[in-house]
């Protein structure tokens, strides 16, 4: 297979001080583009910025002022841009017995909110008249859990599976209007980082699997 060549692309990367943000980022480089890393975690997020040679700015992806400050903070330093990875997410997993409800907030707020300003951000700067103003392409994260009834995931698979939906209005606006911007969405299984272990344990803590080993299984059903 031909590895994508991405000389003199300019890509931002959320959520991307860990994880699979990082393995995108990484990923990206590797395939020839500048890339910008993207997060709340400062500290982190320069390590990664500078283990690949690209700038580091600051991002909470639930808050549209700070959004405005990154997008054109990375434009400045990259000299455009051409790739949004709409990365950042959290996962905390809980059964419907004990729902709690800041909980179903907050995982909205940074899987769904936070993926809809980073469309509108890229739209605006992407599209005629933007700061880069080139048109570009949006990918989205979602997740098998959109896919499947995973126990004790309502809330993060709800969240996903609206992810899924922003994707293909966001994709149909853009052509409708002109942007030049594609729009689109990847379906990640359970990984082996710091995320999937978590959720793996969580698993077991909560009584529905024997061990941690058993959750993998689970997502290809």
């Amino acid at each position: 297979m031909t590895e994508p060549q991405l000389s003199g692309r300019k890509a931002l990367v959320t959520g991307g001080a860990q994880g699979l943000g990082k393995k995108f980022a990484e990923f990206l480089t590797a395939a020839g583009a500048t890339v910008a890393i993207a997060d709340v975690q400062d500290e982190k997020g320069q390590e990664v910025a500078s283990s690949i040679g690209g700038p580091f700015v600051h991002l909470d992806v639930t808050d549209d002022a700070s959004w405005d400050s990154a997008v054109t903070a990375a434009v400045e330093q990259l000299g455009g841009l051409d790739i949004l990875v709409n990365n950042a997410g959290i996962e905390i997993a809980g059964l419907f017995l004990d729902l709690d409800p800041e909980v179903l907030r907050r995982i909205f707020d940074v899987n769904v909110v936070g993926t809809s300003l980073g469309i509108k951000h890229a739209f605006r700067a992407m599209g005629p008249g933007g700061a880069a103003g080139h048109g570009g392409v949006v990918i989205n994260i979602s997740s098998v859990a959109a896919t499947i009834a995973f126990p004790a995931l309502s809330a993060y698979s709800a969240s996903k599976s609206a992810v899924d939906r922003l994707t293909r209005v966001a994709a149909m606006e853009s052509g409708k209007l002109g942007l030049g911007v594609r729009v689109n969405c990847i379906y990640p299984g359970l990984v082996p980082n710091e995320m999937g272990a978590g959720l793996a344990n969580e698993m077991t803590t909560l009584g529905l699997f024997p061990s941690p080993r058993r959750p993998s299984a689970a997502w290809s059903s």
